[in-house]
């Protein structure tokens, strides 16, 4: 057994200084008042005065490369990053190679990351123009939910076929988690800003019809047929309308989700002078007035989940024009310390950033016995030092592509130690490399 002493923890919406004891896989308990370290036998006591205890965070939106495009990333590197940033579940997506649109490209992914993923995992499916009969199959019920590209960001992934796309939103049974950009207006604003045009102009391109007429067309098929959607990294004010306001039980009285991501939430368009294509992500980010209202939003309950979209590309592979250039970058060891900076700006609160990026997820996606700090539930836990000062340099970077979009940023937060499955595997910089995660288990 572990005893971790003095902490303060922050957990649905309270945050209390409490001791707690984890036995094998789970939290054995928590004890307001102090346990006496002599009262049981433990093989390992841990004084945590002073920091944060949160629950392990668990990412719905990641970019792991693998199969196929481990050059980039792979299960175990990016794992890896992810528990050096308290991030202790994550569930990736289909544009892999080959792409995960049938039962047994998931089940492959799923064999992949039981030997290799140091975090908790689980994976979506991709929708297909044609693959409607497969994503009916039993086997499907093993992922976390359908990912549908409604926008050409992952080349023929893209779903562009309505018949298509009335028949994914009317015949599966599971959450539809879409990426919604128009291909339509795209197409129009590339024609308009030439063949070469700079990173500047990539929020033109993408911009925010695109944005908005994707998403709103969405809506329209989750209402027709009373589909489960979750918006995937929403990134503008307007799109906002589409969504409804708080709900006390988002995964049971939401139909329709969204999600935002850390760099949407952090950078704007007046970034790309500076950072220039390290910032390039589909959907680009916009202005500071949309993302003000995205953060807004996160406040007031618009938006349910933070995610990542982590997406790992190599330098020479982000080098080009904005039609060049690679979309993508690398996000999940510093997602809590950018949210964490946030709190400490007065953005945000700590309680807030538990809900979005642990419990939320949990409960939205049917996540079980994670995603809380409660006896009985996998003790998947992140110690926070919360008055740590440092800067993210090449120095420090855990991503197999070697970089971050953040370097040079100063932190006043760090992550001590990560636990999995009541296993400590990240401790100050050392990892337990023979720790392995578990499949997620989905509550249907």
């Amino acid at each position: 057994m572990i005893l971790i002493k003095n902490a303060l923890i922050i957990n649905e919406g309270n945050r209390h200084q409490a001791d707690l004891i984890i036995e094998g896989e789970r939290i054995r308990s928590i004890h307001l008042s102090p346990i006496a370290s002599h009262a049981l036998s433990f093989s390992q006591i841990i004084d945590a005065k002073g920091f944060l205890l949160l629950p392990g965070l668990i990412d719905n939106h990641v970019h792991f490369r693998e199969p196929g495009l481990t050059h980039k990333g792979d299960m175990h590197s990016e794992s890896r990053a992810a528990l050096a940033g308290g991030i202790t579940s994550f569930t990736d997506m289909p544009n892999t190679q080959p792409q995960t649109v049938t039962i047994e490209a998931l089940n492959n992914k799923f064999d992949i990351a039981r030997s290799t993923s140091m975090a908790n995992y689980s994976f979506m499916i991709g929708g297909t123009n044609d693959n409607i009969d497969e994503l009916k199959k039993e086997g499907v019920k093993r992922a976390v939910a359908v990912k549908v590209f409604m926008g050409a960001s992952t080349g023929n992934m893209l779903v562009n076929n309505p018949r298509s796309l009335e028949r994914i939103f009317s015949e599966t049974d599971r959450i539809i988690a879409a990426h919604c950009e128009s291909e339509t207006v795209i197409a129009a604003n590339k024609a308009r800003y030439g063949k070469n045009p700079d990173i500047a102009f990539h929020s033109k391109i993408r911009d925010v019809e695109a944005c908005f007429a994707s998403s709103a067309e969405a809506v329209r098929l989750a209402k027709k047929y009373n589909s489960r959607l979750h918006i995937c990294h929403v990134s503008t004010e307007k799109e906002l309308s589409l969504l409804a306001g708080k709900c006390t039980d988002v995964a049971a009285q939401k139909r329709i989700t969204a999600e935002v991501c850390i760099h949407h939430l952090w950078f704007t368009n007046e970034d790309y002078p500076t950072k220039g294509n390290l910032i390039k992500w589909n959907p680009a980010v916009k202005t500071q007035a949309d993302r003000d209202a995205l953060r807004k939003a996160l406040i007031e309950g618009k938006i349910d989940t933070v995610a990542t979209d982590h997406a790992p590309h190599t330098l020479p592979e982000k080098e080009g024009s904005c039609l060049q250039a690679a979309s993508g970058s690398p996000m999940v060891q510093h997602a809590l310390l950018v949210m964490l900076e946030l709190c400490r700006q007065g953005v945000f609160t700590e309680e807030l950033v538990v809900d979005k990026m642990a419990h939320a997820p949990a409960k939205l996606f049917g996540i079980k016995d994670r995603g809380f700090i409660r006896e009985g539930y996998y003790a998947d836990l992140v110690l926070v030092n919360p008055n740590q000062t440092w800067a993210v340099g090449r120095e420090n970077i855990l991503y197999k592509c070697g970089w971050s979009p953040l370097e040079g940023t100063t932190f006043t937060h760090r992550v001590e130690k990560t636990f999995v499955n009541g296993r400590l595997a990240y401790d100050m910089g050392t990892f337990d490399e023979d720790c392995r995660g578990k499949e997620l288990e989905i509550n249907i």
